[in-house]
């Protein structure tokens, strides 16, 4: 598990900018550990958003279980949110399972959307079942997010019929 238990609902600490300063160093390195170690450790909501949008800069498959983990166990719904986003810009097919999973069960509403609307930037078949259910998520947001996401399936499978038929 790489979440240990903490104060994750610190919104903003002295010495942040510090850190933030940091983080963009160990991008220039692409270190990944640094930015895991942050986000074990560190309780500001700051940082730790910070390091899951650094983590989508990163961009490959090493980055998945670190963010997976931050969608599911992250305390703080925008840091969540910014997980369940941040592998819909990877648009990797390994992060759909985490993606349905946050859209059908997440306890807050916001993290619920942000996943829904992931898979419909993935374009996967895979998350169309999810979807329809997630239609009829009690949060008018997430319901139309859901939606939207099933409109974007449909659309691409019109153009990949109509790019094969060329």
């Amino acid at each position: 598990m790489i979440l240990q238990k903490k104060n994750q609902l610190v919104t903003r600490k002295d010495g942040d900018l510090a850190k933030l300063i940091e983080c963009d160093n160990a991008f220039e390195k692409i270190d990944l550990n640094f930015f895991i170690t942050l986000l074990q450790q560190d309780e500001s909501i700051s940082v730790r958003t910070r390091c899951v949008c650094i983590l989508a800069d990163i961009g490959d498959n090493s980055v998945v279980p670190v963010l997976s983990e931050i969608l599911k166990n992250d305390e703080t719904p925008l840091v969540r949110h910014e997980a369940a986003f941040t592998l819909g810009q990877l648009g990797l097919p390994q992060c759909i399972t985490h993606l349905i999973e946050a859209t059908l069960t997440d306890t807050d509403p916001v993290v619920r959307h942000e996943s829904a609307i992931a898979l419909g930037s993935i374009g996967d078949e895979v998350a169309r079942d999810a979807l329809v259910r997630a239609t009829s998520d009690e949060d008018q947001l997430v319901s139309h997010s859901a939606h939207s996401s099933l409109l974007n399936l449909d659309l691409l499978k019109i153009n990949l019929n109509k790019n094969s038929s060329k």
